[in-house]
């Protein structure tokens, strides 16, 4: 069956605009990720940065371990709506972010030595005891898009080994490393061979190491294999307890974008203006850039057809991509753009009064179309004053 068989079934049912989170294809990538937590013993955090879609939380909390966050309103979100432990980054702390994350967080990682002795009093002084931990900086790049390199030159993110301090590991008891994005388990091995040689020293002292993100592990060619040696290895090696923390692995391919064609205008060429927007709706196709793929379409020129997809805001460049059809597109018509669960809810905005998306979820074993979150004015004026 076509995986998106599931989302033809809804195109006419869901409002427009609006995310529909396929429950059946989170349920398969939930299966993969327990496959790995059985199979090697280490802990699967959700990163709510990628995907915070707390309605969804019951079903995620069946399997993953707990929640990771960069802020301390996506460590309260991970506390009250998911449960199990709560786990905090940030690049820095203000000392009204550490007074709020003590009451609520497992596991506090600093970005440098520097933060960590000015809140380590702070921390352990704290009515609950509180894993502490230390970001490192392998300078190992294996990012191909630079704004997502957090190992590029003059990063501010992690500690490199020669600033490294050994004196000041008291009281830290965990490692924690972030160089992928979107990639397979042979950049991690990779980055865990630049993580031994230049931290292997450090790592007997820890308990835990965090493998950070960016692990594509529910895609159809992901190496589950290398992945579940490179975990074992460092467990065994360290006598430590491996976390990692996917946050689009969780929801890959498992939401779609419900759009609506307004308009179709010509410009050396066809251009059609969607009910959506990419800087509103889909921010990552400016900032990333990538073309989202939408279901029955194909590239330019490829199908007799050809358009250039485009939003209803007022930025010039509110241009989404073009796409071949088979027919001509007709004002009514509804697009699906897929892989559309992560990082496309939690970056959304209200650039122009656009409206929302609403959010629904779509359980294929019942055929239940379920509205969850439908958004207004109140929701555009709240964030204004």
């Amino acid at each position: 069956m076509d995986r998106n068989d599931s989302f033809r079934k809804i195109i006419r049912r869901a409002p427009t605009p609006s995310f529909v989170v396929d429950l059946g294809a989170l349920r398969r990538n939930l299966a993969v990720l327990e496959s790995v937590r059985k199979r090697t013993g280490c802990r699967i955090l959700l990163a709510q940065k990628g995907f915070a879609m707390f309605s969804v939380y019951p079903l995620l909390a069946e399997v993953l371990n707990g929640t990771c966050a960069s802020s301390p309103h996506e460590a309260r979100l991970g506390r009250e709506e998911f449960g199990g432990e709560v786990h905090a980054f940030a690049a820095a702390f203000s000392e009204s972010d550490i007074r709020e994350l003590t009451g609520i967080c497992d596991h506090i990682v600093f970005n440098s030595f520097g933060q960590w002795n000015r809140f380590r009093k702070q921390v352990q002084g704290a009515d609950r005891h509180i894993e502490c931990g230390i970001r490192i900086n392998p300078e190992h790049s294996e990012g191909a898009v630079p704004i997502y390199d957090p190992c590029s030159p003059g990063s501010r993110l992690g500690v490199r080994r020669e600033d490294f301090r050994e004196e000041d590991l008291d009281g830290i008891s965990g490692l924690h490393f972030h160089t992928l994005c979107e990639q397979n388990a042979d950049a991690l091995a990779r980055t865990l061979t630049a993580v031994e040689e230049q931290f292997g020293e450090f790592m007997h002292r820890m308990k835990w190491i965090n493998f950070g993100g960016g692990h594509h592990i529910t895609r159809d060619d992901y190496d589950l294999d290398t992945l579940c040696r490179c975990i074992e290895h460092v467990q065994r090696t360290y006598n430590v307890t491996v976390y990692l923390e996917p946050g689009e692995a969780v929801a890959l391919n498992t939401g779609t974008l419900v759009t609506e064609v307004l308009d179709i205008v010509r410009n050396q060429g066809e251009i059609a203006i969607l009910d959506t927007s990419a800087p509103a709706h889909m921010p990552d196709v400016l900032e990333m850039p990538y073309r989202p793929e939408v279901v029955d379409a194909g590239q330019p020129r490829e199908k007799a057809h050809t358009y250039r997809l485009t939003g209803l805001s007022c930025l010039a460049g509110d241009v989404i991509g073009e796409y071949s059809f088979d027919r001509p597109l007709m004002i009514g018509d509804r697009l699906l753009f897929l892989d559309m669960a992560h990082y496309s809810m939690v970056k959304t905005n209200t650039f122009n009064g656009v409206q929302l998306p609403s959010i629904l979820t779509y359980d294929p074993d019942t055929d239940e179309l379920k509205l969850i979150r439908k958004f207004g004015y109140d929701d555009f004026r709240g964030r204004l004053s």
